[in-house]
């Protein structure tokens, strides 16, 4: 790397095929919510809001809220056998609390060349879509078709956890491109070792 160049930050990943488990996905491989900027990115990438709404208003306290949320569901989806722990009640409550608000009010428009487009009918605020992601993490753990298809990544180190929508329901990685192909390089040095032997 050249001298007085950043290493490329981490996008984020919208790949675990639910908006709960991308919510998951930005602990690793470091913090991906770390500011507001990067909230909002989020926010806008994951589809909770139509592309181009302006989410200005967002400040530091939504990234504390949607952090706290992101603890809650990953205590819900990464340890289903304890249900009776305090920590998992604890976490189901709080889920279920910020399930309750008011959804963001989506409405059609007319775009300039005249194809019907979709905006939110004023400001979303952070209670409105912090509800879309534990509504979508209700869904999951409600659903037990999709419940037992919730997956975590075999690749080395990832704690990623994401929806096995393949066919056979044979995915092992959270990402092909990824670990997938982090573990097909190690395999192949493996085996390229053992022939030098």
């Amino acid at each position: 790397m050249a001298l007085g160049t950043a290493p490329p930050a981490y996008e984020p990943r919208f790949d675990a095929g639910r908006i709960c488990l991308d919510l998951l996905a930005t602990t690793h491989p470091v913090e991906r919510l770390d500011g507001v900027e990067a909230l909002r990115a989020w926010i806008g990438g994951v589809g909770l809001v139509p592309g181009g709404t302006a989410l200005g208003h967002a400040d530091a306290s939504w990234l504390v809220v949607f952090r706290e949320l992101r603890a809650h569901i990953g205590t819900l989806v990464r340890d289903p056998r304890a249900p009776d722990t305090p920590s998992y009640e604890s976490a189901l409550r709080r889920v279920n609390e910020a399930a309750y608000a008011s959804t963001p009010v989506p409405r059609a428009v007319r775009g300039a060349d005249g194809a019907l487009t979709r905006e939110l009918a004023g400001p979303p605020a952070c209670a409105a879509l912090l509800a879309l992601v534990a509504r979508d993490a209700v869904e999951l753990l409600t659903d037990p078709v999709a419940r037992a298809a919730v997956r975590e990544c075999e690749g080395d180190n990832c704690p990623l956890v994401y929806l096995d929508t393949s066919r056979g329901r044979r995915r092992r990685w959270c990402s092909s491109e990824v670990c997938g192909n982090r573990e097909r390089v190690a395999r192949h040095r493996r085996r390229a070792a053992l022939a030098r032997a």
